[in-house]
Order: C-alpha cells, then structure tokens, then sequence
C-alpha cells in the first residue's frame, strides 16, 4: 500500500485554498479530437484528480470538450463523453473563459484544422490564457502560427516531420516545453509528467512529489528528459563521451560532420571514438552516423509528403542514387517503397 501522505505536504495544500481567485477551483477544458490516446487523457488528468484527493479541497475542475456534442472515439475504440463543444468554447470565452485549455490529439494528424478550432486557439492565446498540446495536437497548434519562435515538443513519432515543416519553431527532443503561455508534450506518460509540473506551479514541489507517490510514480520527471535515447544505444553505464558523439550525429543530419570533426567536439581522439563505437555498439561510427541519418529520412518519409529528392537533401544526401543506396542497405527497400507501405497509424504524409 502507498505511505501515508506528508503532513507538510498536506498544509501546503490546504493553504492554497485561500489563494484560489474566488474561492473557485482552477478550471480545465481538455480538447480530445477523434483518434486521441486514452492514455495521454488519463495520464493528464488524474494527477489533478489526485490533487484533489490529497488536499481535500476542490482545487481543480476540468470539463471535456469536443468537436460536437457526439462522445469522441479514441485511438483504442474506446469513446469518451464530452460536457461542451468547440462552440460552447468560443461561447464561454466571450463570459468566463477558463483557466488552462489542453488539446489531445492523436496518431492520425489533420492536414487542415476546422476553422472554429483555429478561432478558439487564436481567441485564448490573444487573451493569455495558457494552452497545453499533448501527443500530435503541437502540430496543429503550429499550423495556426501560435508556435513561432516558439520552443516546443512533439510525439517522437512526428518530431522528424514537424521540425521540418514548421521550421520557425524551436523543436526540441523532450517529454514537455514550457515556453510562455504555451506548453507542448509527448504524450502518452509524458502527459503526466506536464499535469504533475502545472500543479507544482499552481500549488508546490512538495505536492507534485506526494502526487507521483501516491501514483506509484518514482520521482517527478523533468521536462527537459529526452523522449529517446540516441538511436542504437541499448546499455547502460555507457560513456558520456559515446552518449554526447551520438547526440552530436542527431544534431547534424543536413550537413554531416567529418569523424575528425565529431571526436574533436567530443573531446577525444578518433581513434578513441572508433574504440568506444566497437566497444558498445558494435559498428564503426561512420556507419552508425549512416544510419541516424538513414532513420531520420525514414521519418520524413512516413511522416510528411516532401519528395524523395527533398528528404535526401535534408539527410546529407548529396545524390538521390546514393540515398536510395543507403536506404535499401539498411531497410531492404527503396524510399519510394517504405511511403507506399507506411503504416496503418501514420496516416498520410503532411505538407
């Protein structure tokens, strides 16, 4: 069974009653969109749930929306009832808007967003209240321009994808972004982490920790962690050296770095390099470097429409027959054969 709650960390909750504008709780809408991931909205969710049975006090209220008054279905098949639509919004907002919007959206990513989410996003964002996009729903948040300049996140999965359409944007490799009135998430567990963070600020640290214990969560996650490690890396204990030349090959997919280049960066001799290669990923770097670019191609071509020629480009690769080469080498298939084949989630390539 969890251990019994801190006392400190109740007081601190019962005083924030007394901080609460009105004496009302906080209020959440969560936007869920057809194909949502049921677990990144109840990952998002139960932590304020929690909050509230921790403190015994109603600090926060959330209400689901949707594009109608139908439940939505999600990703699993699973339907989620909703309490206001996309119209009721744009309705409250003109009287007492709430305090936090979040969007949920799933694998599936629009290549249009409906007008009247457009209106919404940009009627909240004018007015400064703070809106959250957890799993895909950054990237429609980006098509609505709200993301410029702006650092930010998105599911591994489209991340590739994203950083390449909307290339105004700071997207970073990260389980959640904070930047302003905006917050952008991974999802899925990530979704966690980000409700845990926004309770910390609303309420304190002390809170989010006595939150993740009583959901058998070990430690509160950073923000900053990435979603993946580099590519390849399957052991632990691994030198920071390896770990930083890995982030080092990520970084410069466009325009790769000579070994030479890498192991001065990092700090060591190649020859080191090319050991520590053999050592923990059994390949030589070079290859390895190889692949990262070869797996971000793959990436953009699942994930986006850009022509083959395009995405070579944008991977390093100065000649379409050298790409194909390499592709096939570690995918036994063309680039043209691994879009046709795409998989059932992924959905049709955007931009």
């Amino acid at each position: 069974m969890n251990a019994p709650p801190d006392m400190n960390a109740m007081k601190a909750l019962s005083t924030f009653d007394s901080h609460m504008r009105g004496g009302q709780p906080v209020d959440l809408v969560v936007l869920v969109l057809p194909g949502f991931s049921q677990l990144a909205l109840h990952a998002f969710i139960e932590p304020f749930r929690i909050a509230n049975v921790l403190s015994k006090l109603a600090l926060f209220r959330w209400r689901i929306a949707g594009l109608d008054a139908r439940p939505v279905v999600g990703a699993s098949g699973l339907s989620v009832a909703v309490d206001m639509t996309v119209d009721d919004l744009d309705v409250c907002i003109g009287g007492k808007a709430p305090n936090h919007l979040a969007i949920i959206a799933g694998e599936p990513v629009s290549p249009r967003l409906p007008p009247q989410i457009t209106n919404v996003l940009r009627t909240f964002a004018r007015r400064g209240i703070p809106i959250s996009a957890l799993g895909t729903a950054p990237w429609l948040l980006a098509q609505t321009g709200l993301l410029s300049g702006t650092r930010c996140t998105i599911h591994w999965s489209r991340l590739a994808a994203f950083s390449e359409m909307f290339q105004q944007t700071q997207a970073r490799d990260a389980l959640f972004v904070k930047d302003g009135q905006f917050a952008t998430c991974a999802g899925e567990l990530a979704a966690f982490d980000l409700a845990v963070d926004l309770i910390s600020g609303h309420v304190s640290g002390t809170i989010a920790q006595e939150i993740c214990r009583y959901a058998t969560v070990d430690g509160q996650r950073s923000g900053s962690n990435r979603q993946t490690g580099p590519t390849g890396l399957a052991f632990a204990g691994a030198s920071d050296k390896l770990l930083m030349a890995m982030r080092i090959m990520e970084e410069y997919v466009e325009n790769p770095l000579s070994m030479t280049e890498v192991s001065r960066r990092v700090g060591i001799s190649r020859r080191q390099l090319e050991r520590l290669f053999a050592a923990h990923v059994h390949m030589p770097p070079v290859r390895h470097y190889l692949r990262v670019r070869v797996e971000h191609a793959k990436r953009l071509i699942e994930g986006t429409s850009l022509p083959i020629i395009d995405i070579a480009m944008a991977c390093g690769f100065m000649s379409a027959s050298h790409f194909a080469k390499s592709f096939r080498t570690f995918h036994g298939v063309s680039p043209q054969q691994c879009r046709i084949a795409l998989p059932a989630w992924v959905g049709p390539g955007l931009g």
